[in-house]
């Protein structure tokens, strides 16, 4: 008698009218199926862009703190009067002179 039950039941299950009222909700778990591996893709591509930006990230630090370094020794007094002389600049040895705009002094 139970074998009986458990085939009808099974039968009213995968009948075609059974199977056409559950289309929908087939439907909506493929949809839904759909929706997760695109959210799966687009994390993984996040992360990719994520790790690309912060090594380029680095780099640029790099380059940063390798440049500043580089003017920061440039800027020294010593530095510029080594660069300036083969220009024949030399360092001023007396104080500068005043100006002094005689129109003012009036």
């Amino acid at each position: 008698m139970e074998n009986k039950k458990k085939a009808f039941k099974l039968n009213r299950w995968l009948s075609y009218a059974s199977i056409v009222k559950q289309v929908p909700f087939f439907l909506f778990l493929a949809a839904l199926a759909v929706v997760y591996i695109y959210n799966g893709h687009n994390a993984d591509k996040t992360i990719r862009r994520i790790g690309k930006a912060t090594s380029e990230l680095k780099d640029l630090q790099g380059e940063y703190k390798s440049v500043t370094g580089d003017v920061l020794l440039r800027s020294r007094q010593s530095e510029m009067v080594e660069t300036v002389k083969p220009l024949g600049l030399t360092e001023l040895t007396e104080e500068p002179t005043i100006l002094i705009d005689s129109s003012e002094s009036e």
